[in-house]
């Protein structure tokens, strides 16, 4: 009987560029605002509404134009003017209207293990928005599953690789963010496949789980479908 049955993917900078396009708006709506303050303090007060409103907007683009709304609100002690605010609006729509730029060896990756093993694409954020970015990428058709959620938890994993696959215990989670996609699937029993990005949020950064048995790292997903097949 094979060890490994199901592998999740993460979708945003793990099989296509997404933080990107997040920093060179956060830069736009730093220079907009550029008469109140240094670009540091604008954009430490726009971290700090985006945490506050994770709770309330979910990760991705909407919750992210609502702080940048709310950011200069703050900042310009309620004087912010109406042509600010449609700019930010007008941002926040180009990068939901941006293409599509997956990763190198995304698709022939993907298209090696689809075979053998069930697919899950498992992704935060806005499920338009998600589903668009799937749809574009043409990766659709690797997945057995998606699961479009609104965090990644230890239960998150459980319940997931149980529903689709054989458990967590048979399953492989793999993704760019430490925080999101290793550290939970591996206290779910998953192994863990870490990915790194050139540009990660801040939110997303924690300890690597150095010595873990079920911890694999590797510099791109070139080198997955062997380290899949090792493990059997």
């Amino acid at each position: 009987m094979a060890l490994l049955t199901t592998i999740g993917f993460d979708a945003d900078d793990t099989l296509w560029q997404n933080e990107q396009f997040f920093r060179m708006t956060e830069d736009r709506f730093v220079a907009l605002l550029g008469e109140h303050g240094e670009a540091a303090e604008i954009s430490g007060r726009l971290l700090e509404a985006e945490k506050r409103n994770l709770g309330f907007y979910g990760f991705g683009i909407k919750g992210f134009v609502l702080s940048m709304i709310e950011t200069a609100i703050e900042v310009t002690r309620g004087q912010v003017s109406a042509a600010v605010i449609g700019e930010i609006l007008a941002a926040g729509r180009e990068m939901a209207a941006h293409p599509v730029e997956t990763l190198p060896h995304a698709r022939e990756t993907l298209e090696a293990l689809s075979g053998d093993y069930r697919l899950v694409l498992i992704t935060k954020g806005d499920l338009f928005d998600q589903e668009r970015k799937l749809a574009q990428s043409g990766l659709g058709d690797f997945f057995h599953a998606v699961e479009i959620v609104s965090d990644k938890k230890a239960a998150t994993y459980d319940r997931i690789f149980a529903r689709h696959g054989d458990g967590a215990g048979r399953a492989m989670m793999v993704g760019n963010s430490l925080k999101s996609d290793i550290l939970p699937a591996l206290e779910a029993g998953a192994w863990a496949v870490h990915v790194p990005h050139a540009l990660t949020w801040v939110l997303e950064h924690a300890e690597e789980p150095a010595g873990h048995g079920r911890f694999i790292k590797l510099t791109d997903l070139g080198g997955l479908a062997e380290s899949v097949r090792e493990i059997g």
